[in-house]
């Protein structure tokens, strides 16, 4: 048995441009300018308040990251309700998913920054309800790249690190994977660019979702 966690903003499902403007309203609420899309991009995958501290420059999460944080996630919904700023699957993804579920030697499971209201909205919009066996959020484990979101999920799914694969398209994903003593498969369709999954220690890149059961099949022979 392997257990098989995925990523979810840009993995998954293209966010950006719903998280960027979010995250460009709250900074601009708050008397700052409003952020370029790259640096919104490169902190995805972080924990919220993390990654609010980090676009500002701080060291560490203070009381002002906190309140943006709030004002984040009450500004959310609605900008999501605005035309345009859906979360899509990546192309390929629905069918991905399909075909690793008919396999019975694979558990599915979910390791992402977002909150668990979160990935319960992607899951109920794409019919991934019952995909995820396991999943850990933001919401219940400390940020990427700290490996206890996949230890965790090993221990519920009764499967060892070993025998773990991480798919993700940050460098905290692939950081996250190899603290935990698990695969680290990065995805070129995401967020960030292939040499940084690299240097970041992804055992292999997938081009397209379709890539991922052939090497899972490769890996394991």
């Amino acid at each position: 048995m392997r257990l098989v966690l995925f990523d979810c903003d840009g993995t998954l499902v293209d966010s950006a441009k719903l998280i960027h403007e979010v995250m460009a309203r709250t900074f601009v609420d708050f008397g700052y300018m409003r952020p370029d899309v790259s640096e919104t991009k490169a902190i995805i995958g972080l924990t919220l308040d993390i990654a609010i501290a980090r676009m500002q420059g701080k060291p560490h999460v203070d009381e002002e990251a906190l309140a943006m944080t709030a004002h984040y996630k009450a500004t959310f919904s609605g900008v999501r309700a605005e035309p345009g700023f859906q979360e899509p699957l990546f192309p390929g993804i629905d069918a991905m998913m399909a075909r690793l579920e008919r396999e019975d030697d694979l558990i599915l499971g979910a390791v992402t920054g977002k909150s668990r209201r979160g990935l319960d909205l992607i899951r109920a919009a794409h019919g991934f309800d019952k995909t995820f066996f396991v999943s850990r959020t933001a919401d219940d484990c400390p940020s990427k790249p700290h490996p206890a979101m996949v230890m965790e999920c090993c221990s519920e799914a009764g499967v060892d690190a070993a025998r773990t694969v991480v798919i993700g398209d940050a460098i905290y994903d692939m950081q996250m994977a190899k603290a935990a003593g698990a695969s680290a498969i990065g995805v070129s369709w995401g967020y960030a660019s292939v040499p940084e999954l690299v240097e970041a220690g992804a055992d292999h890149i997938l081009r397209t979702p379709a890539d991922l059961l052939e090497w899972l099949e490769i890996s394991d022979a």
